[in-house]
């Protein structure tokens, strides 16, 4: 296998897959490592890995399965067994039955999960969303709290760039979205969350879409990652013209 360092060569290689992408994080330094990249002598795979991207040790996965099946023992053994291979269904699952570790151990499904994403600037439309200050990252806590208490993005998280959110007549946060985990050339978002009580308003896509909006005129695209089965969170991402795709994650045994 041989290293790639250049978004312009990852971008040819893998067909400018956007997941690809994000994972590379423009190769940059982070604080929990940079992000490296392996393709097979003929180009026929890749693999990008990068550690605690959006709180996970990930390893993005495309190809051919003959590729790919040659490449992951190798890239594991030089990363290590904490990175989680994710990448199209049906390759991450062939990987699974036909890899064997040196050590024996096989990879292991997760749940089906999505990426969902977009290059193409989005219509204008009216909002009440706003970007918030740095003051106001309680009132964004205490709403992920409340609707979205799993939110793998919270307020003051070094990963996280920024919060976009609408308050109520009484000056109360009810929707946030935040940009966070990006990289130069995709945006990412994150931590959406509607107060119960005010669902059902089209708030949801007006803070996605403000976040959206920003990650693809400052960056070039946006993407992000969603349940396979969350239907609504879809439907929302969907109407801002984010393409899906579905994906699946695979990981080695804790007793590794």
């Amino acid at each position: 296998m041989r290293d790639i360092s250049d978004l312009e060569d990852l971008g040819g290689l893998t067909g400018g897959n956007l997941l690809c992408e994000w994972t590379a994080q423009g190769f940059v330094d982070r604080p929990a490592g940079r992000a490296r990249a392996w393709a097979t002598d003929d180009g026929d795979a890749v693999a990008v890995a990068c550690p605690a991207l959006a709180t996970k040790d990930r390893i993005a996965l495309c190809g051919s399965v003959a590729g790919a099946a040659g490449l992951i023992g190798l890239v594991i053994e030089e990363v290590g067994p904490t990175f989680r291979p994710i990448g199209d269904p049906t390759l991450i699952r062939k990987i699974a039955d036909m890899v064997q570790l040196p050590d024996g151990h096989r990879l292991r499904i997760r749940a089906p999960f999505g990426w969902m994403d977009r290059r193409e600037p989005l219509d204008h439309a009216p909002s009440r969303a706003t970007w918030l200050s740095d003051d106001q990252l309680d009132d964004v806590a205490e709403l992920l709290d409340r609707a979205h208490i799993d939110s793998d993005a919270q307020p003051g998280d070094p990963g996280v760039e920024g919060w976009a959110g609408i308050r109520d007549d009484h000056d109360r946060l009810v929707a946030v979205a935040g940009l966070g985990w990006s990289a130069p050339t995709v945006g990412y978002l994150v931590g959406v969350a509607v107060d119960p009580d005010h669902r059902g308003h089209g708030l949801g896509e007006q803070v996605c879409r403000l976040v959206a909006d920003t990650a693809i005129t400052e960056r070039g695209a946006v993407g992000l990652m969603v349940d396979d089965d969350n239907a609504p969170a879809r439907r929302l991402y969907a109407k801002l013209g984010l393409e899906y795709r579905p994906v699946l994650a695979s990981y080695l045994p804790s007793d590794h």
